[in-house]
């Protein structure tokens, strides 16, 4: 499924300077900047393995620059203070670019300088506004024509575009039109090392006050990632497991709202005991002890252009429950318990049941999901994105 390409093929005789709208890497990070920063870690790697001093990245910083950026002597930084994302992308960064005459603009989230007329690289991780832009509610109209003007426009300039599985690939194709031969399937990764974890399981479930056995959700809750029915679900399994908590971790983002915090209140009072925990976030060390500890991790949703939460678990030795659809079932292959219809609350049910009550099962589960998890790499997405980009220039 994932084709490894080693370093020593790229060419890197042919001088190649390439600059990275880097802006994602700012303040708060989520999908678009773990996805880029694990990128310039592997590249970061190159100057100590091969001589490349031919060849040269240019990082294009909005307001700041991280103090865990990679460093590496492929790396030139740029800094420009301007506080607007649209100003920093359509105005400095084009011309920026334009005057270090860049061979290459990698944007790595979803759109490009609208005035950019030279070689284009864009990731495109999912295109949900376009295929389901009734989910959307779009502060002001710029940011809607931001995202779908633009990212369209992005699109059909772009030399090459990257996406993190074949789902994505069909939907570009589909609702953009371009080019098959242009996509370059990169497949994302993980970034669970369990041995970096500090702490135990005893101390963050004692601190978020869980009990001996939990089931796990991590993320943003949307409409189409199914939180009402499987609080339903389990409602019915935690009757009759006493013993059993579930532990929803993110914030809600449900719209028009499901008031995901009233259904749990609802279900602990007519449960009795703090059956079902919320918090809006974990850090990431608190992340990996939770997915090592629980009894199994739910995550199902109707649309995603990768689904990194149930790799993560899978590669943290979680058995997993999640959606038979889109990119999740590309993503667990055979190594998850796949759910057909993510309406259906029977269904989520016995698929829960099954977990907490063969151990067979779930040690099957967690065996095969490492082994599923171990295909993916950013070492192996970093290469082929690179290759990708010097055969643009080649």
């Amino acid at each position: 499924m994932i084709c490894h390409f080693d370093f020593c093929t790229l060419h890197f005789e042919l001088f190649m300077l390439i600059g990275i709208d880097v802006h994602n890497l700012e303040g708060n990070r989520t999908g678009v900047g773990r996805y880029l920063f694990n990128l310039l870690q592997e590249w970061s790697k190159l100057s100590s393995k091969f001589k490349v001093q031919s060849s040269k990245f240019i990082l294009y910083f909005k307001d700041e620059i991280p103090a865990d950026v990679p460093r590496s002597a492929l790396f030139e930084m740029k800094l420009f203070k301007v506080g607007s994302t649209a100003k920093f992308m359509h105005w400095n960064l084009w011309r920026a670019a334009k005057k270090d005459k860049v061979d290459i603009l990698f944007c790595p989230g979803y759109v490009a300088p609208i005035f950019w007329q030279d070689k284009l690289a864009l990731t495109l991780h999912d295109i949900i506004y376009e295929a389901h832009p009734d989910w959307f509610e779009f502060k002001n109209p710029a940011d809607k024509i931001l995202l779908e003007w633009v990212s369209k426009r992005s699109a059909k300039k772009a030399s090459v575009i990257f996406v993190p599985s074949e789902f994505s690939r069909n939907e570009v194709i589909k609702y953009y039109k371009v080019k098959s031969e242009k996509i370059t399937v990169t497949y994302e990764a993980g970034e669970i090392n369990a041995a970096e974890t500090i702490g135990s399981q005893d101390l963050i479930k004692g601190r978020l006050n869980l009990k001996k056995q939990f089931a796990f959700f991590v993320g943003s809750i949307f409409n189409r990632r199914h939180m009402s029915e499987i609080i339903s679900a389990f409602g019915r399994l935690a009757k009759e497991r006493p013993d059993l908590q579930l532990l929803i971790a993110g914030k809600d983002r449900t719209k028009p709202e499901q008031h995901i915090d009233k259904l749990v209140s609802l279900l602990n009072e007519k449960l009795g005991r703090q059956a079902i925990l919320r918090v809006d976030f974990v850090g990431d060390n608190d992340l990996k002890l939770l997915y090592q500890a629980c009894a199994f991790f739910i995550w199902l949703s109707d649309y995603e252009g990768f689904g990194l939460p149930p790799l993560e678990a899978m590669a943290l030795g979680a058995p997993v429950i999640t959606s038979d659809s889109t990119s999740l079932k590309e993503v667990a292959g055979s190594a998850a318990l796949l759910i057909k219809n993510n309406s259906d609350v029977n269904e989520i049910y016995q698929a829960m049941r099954r977990l907490v009550e063969d151990e067979n099962l779930r040690q099957e589960l967690i065996r095969h999901g490492k082994e599923q998890a171990a295909k993916f790499s950013w070492e192996k997405c970093a290469e082929e994105t690179l290759n990708g980009l010097i055969r643009i220039k080649s």
